[in-house]
């Protein structure tokens, strides 16, 4: 599958693009309550907070049109599917619309798909049940091709809303000792729009910092963005002329997303 050379866009179609990402494990209160300022100002699709979060964000966001999206098992998803489960309704009880989680990346690395299956199965239940929606974060930079198809094919199966390339935080050591990621990149993104049904959507996350990072993201398929660049993104849209009424970018032939 090939990536566009342009797409028409229109400035809130951009906005509702993004899930406001707010989740460094450093940020204060004062820095969360200036994030989800942002978000309600920008009316982006959603904010996406740590747990203990979603009350403040609940009070901050009624009626702004934006939603409340929770992370669980984060970032690392090793909890246990009981607390991942309690987590998520806890979360949702509290306001979340969205609930994205972490798969257990050890499980699907070890070939576990049985544990993979039931863990998501349970989680996406208990959220739907209570009228949220479900995202699953695979963590590409841990895994190889066939586990994302594998994922892709399960969270299919299962009706999930999203499935999402990475948390932001997956870094891996590089040979000179550092660590780092390379988040969502085109050839996963392809990879994962080639395997999902048709109802499933693909939320792109990790490194995704400029207008043209998001607008090759949709040129494949991709509904919705995690960033923590949400206003310089939009200010890169405002200055390049989008605005109210649709045209077209011409889009940068990159292999980053």
């Amino acid at each position: 599958m090939a990536t566009h050379t342009s797409v028409t866009v229109t400035l809130p179609q951009i906005a509702k693009m993004i899930d406001h990402s707010l989740l460094h494990p450093t940020m204060t209160d004062s820095e969360i309550l200036a994030g989800l300022e942002v978000s309600k100002k920008f009316k982006v699709a959603a904010a996406c907070v740590k747990p203990y979060s979603v009350p403040v964000a609940k009070d901050i966001l009624n009626d702004s049109g934006v939603l409340i999206c929770a992370v669980i098992g984060f970032p690392h998803g090793n909890s246990t599917t009981k607390i991942k489960v309690v987590e998520a309704e806890e979360a949702v009880s509290e306001g979340a619309h969205e609930i994205d989680m972490v798969v257990n990346v050890g499980k699907v690395l070890g070939g576990d798909w049985e544990y993979v299956t039931n863990e998501i199965r349970a989680i996406n239940d208990a959220v739907v049940k209570r009228g949220a929606i479900l995202k699953v974060i695979f963590e590409n930079d841990f895994l190889e091709d066939h586990h994302i198809v594998r994922l892709c094919k399960i969270c299919s199966a299962l009706s999930v809303a999203f499935v999402k390339t990475s948390t932001g935080y997956g870094f891996v050591k590089q040979p000179n000792g550092l660590y780092t990621y390379q988040g969502a990149t085109v050839p996963h993104l392809q990879l994962m729009k080639a395997n999902v049904g048709p109802n499933v959507q693909i939320k792109a996350a990790g490194g995704i910092r400029t207008l043209d990072e998001l607008l090759v993201a949709m040129s494949v398929g991709v509904t919705r963005v995690g960033a923590t660049a949400t206003e310089a993104i939009y200010q890169e849209a405002v200055a390049r002329g989008i605005g109210a009424t649709p045209v077209q970018v011409t889009l940068p032939s990159s292999g980053k997303a």
